[in-house]
């Protein structure tokens, strides 16, 4: 599990860029799941559109 713990609903930010998902270094998201013992997060992004 991660030192600081990450819960369901926090808002997070991609510190690479991941351009085959179209999405970019700095982008927001919010953990909408968490999977395999915390070891995965599903995050939602959205963009300004």
């Amino acid at each position: 599990m991660l030192t600081n713990s990450v819960k369901l609903l926090d808002v997070v930010a991609l510190t690479i860029d991941l351009p085959q998902d179209n999405l970019w270094r700095g982008q927001v998201g919010t953990i909408v799941e968490i999977l395999a013992n915390d070891q995965a997060f599903e995050v939602e992004f959205s963009d300004r559109n």
